[in-house]
């Protein structure tokens, strides 16, 4: 994930889902430690469910969506 995108999303997970800032910063340092998804990871240690998972992918997939269409 790029930088470009990490801090947004943290924002939004921090905002709109209400994770605290201590799970956001564990599961920074799982991600980067195993190279994974950070919202996978969220989701595998408990801190997110299925629902928020679709929710987080779900604005992942439109944000990028938008970035495509505006380099054009």
């Amino acid at each position: 994930m790029t930088n470009e995108l990490q801090t947004p999303l943290l924002e939004y997970l921090r905002h709109k889902l209400a994770i605290p800032a201590d799970a956001l910063k564990m599961a920074v340092k799982f991600t980067e430690a195993s190279m994974g998804s950070l919202p996978m990871v969220l989701w595998q240690y408990g801190f997110i469910d299925l629902h928020q998972l679709d929710e987080v992918l779900d604005w992942i997939d439109n944000r990028e969506i938008h970035e495509v269409e505006l380099s054009y």
